[in-house]
């Protein structure tokens, strides 16, 4: 149940937290950036089976494996997507989190 609660939490709840506390101007646009990282789920539909409670992300679908999260490591350092960078890292970090809890 913890599992759940804290991979879920990262996903939708964490993005409107750090939007509202880190960009209080434009925060609901942040934030939508930000829960548009659960678009690399996008990924799982190539899986066989579709759905595996079991089944680590990292490392398994092509927008979860090592050199994609290298890709999104270096998204932060460039202003123009520095936000998009930030939504699929905090993502990885979720699905991370979740691999570990298992």
């Amino acid at each position: 149940m913890l599992r759940h609660l804290l991979h879920y939490g990262i996903h939708f709840l964490v993005p409107i937290v750090i939007a509202f506390y880190f960009f209080r101007n434009d925060w609901r646009k942040v934030a939508l950036i930000l829960l548009a990282g659960i678009l690399i789920d996008l990924d799982h539909l190539f899986a066989t089976p579709l759905f595996d409670p079991d089944r680590c992300s990292i490392g398994y679908h092509p927008l979860h494996t090592y050199w994609a999260i290298m890709a999104y490591a270096l998204l932060p350092f460039f202003k123009p997507t520095r936000i998009l960078g930030l939504a699929l890292l905090l993502h990885i970090f979720a699905d991370l989190l979740d691999c570990l809890l298992m």
